[in-house]
């Protein structure tokens, strides 16, 4: 499955990325709140974690990165981690409510990485893969440089409903539904299913020797 990068659809593909971009910079200056990271520290994760997936994404798909080739992704990460850092400093915000924002950008990075896969005629299963690294692997650099277990590794269905809702995406658009409406079904969908697992805790199975028992 190929899709044809017309106007519109580069124009909803750049305003999602942009999204993207904006929630997971906000969430990683959250989730550092109780690092006492000072703010040159504070906006070098959120840049990693905002741009990290969609770089990596560009260099497997032999594509320029995406916020080099235009700019306005990376003063919009640069611009919301500022913003935040100085709200979070002005009110006693919870390093938790991160998590709102991380499902956000969870959910557009995950739409976003599958729609520039499906563009340059990757096969539709690597695409929507292609959609779940977009949308983790900035979140992974984020806990890496703030010295914790990754989140992906362990948090209520994180890269599971990524994957499932980008395989979504894919078939909303093979049975001909609109882009737009298929972005925004397939995005609310992981965004709303993350949240719902986060507050009743709903995890996959979990590895456990029999030692541990």
């Amino acid at each position: 499955m190929t899709l044809n990068p017309s106007p519109d659809l580069l124009n909803a593909l750049y305003w999602v990325t942009l999204l993207a971009v904006v929630v997971s910079s906000a969430s990683a200056v959250l989730k550092t709140g109780s690092k006492q990271f000072d703010l040159f520290g504070v906006i070098i994760i959120a840049i990693a974690t905002g741009l990290g997936g969609g770089s990596l994404r560009d260099m497997l798909l032999d594509r320029e990165v995406f916020w080099i080739r235009d700019q306005a992704f990376f003063f919009a990460s640069l611009g919301s981690a500022f913003a935040m850092f100085l709200l979070a400093r002005r009110f006693d915000l919870s390093s938790k409510w991160f998590l709102v924002p991380d499902a956000a950008g969870l959910a557009t990075f995950a739409i976003a990485g599958t729609t520039v896969s499906l563009m340059l005629d990757v096969p539709w299963i690597v695409a929507s893969f292609m959609g779940v690294m977009t949308g983790v692997l900035g979140g992974i650099f984020r806990d890496v440089l703030c010295n914790e277990t990754p989140m992906v590794f362990y948090s209520p269905l994180y890269a599971t409903i990524a994957w499932i809702g980008a395989i979504g995406f894919v078939g909303l658009l093979s049975i001909g539904i609109a882009i737009e409406w298929s972005i925004v079904i397939a995005g609310s969908s992981i965004f709303i299913v993350r949240l719902i697992a986060i507050r009743y805790n709903i995890n996959l199975p979990r590895y456990r020797s029999r030692s541990d028992n």
